[in-house]
């Protein structure tokens, strides 16, 4: 998948969770598969370009959340289930 691409859906999803990332970076990571500052940076890995889609999407997901909830609260877990199990998710 294109960097333009994939920058674009994490653009979409951001509308769909009327969120608003600062910047979005794709970059090695060598722990984990993305990462959300507290001034609203995402970092994701280069190599979550070459991921199946469904887990891109909770990828995406997972990080702009952090962005309306900062910690991996019942909150946080209910609105993450909430969003990757809606029907209209494509």
């Amino acid at each position: 998948m294109p960097v333009d691409l994939f920058k674009a859906e994490v653009q979409a999803w951001a509308q769909r969770l009327e969120v608003t990332p600062r910047e979005i970076h794709l970059r090695p990571l060598k722990r984990k598969w993305a990462s959300c500052s507290s001034r609203g940076r995402l970092t994701f890995d280069i190599e979550l370009l070459r991921q199946p889609a469904a887990f891109r999407r909770e990828v995406i997901v997972h990080e702009l959340l952090h962005l309306k909830v900062p910690n991996h609260g019942p909150l946080f877990k209910a609105l993450l289930k909430a969003y990757l199990e809606s029907p209209s998710e494509l």
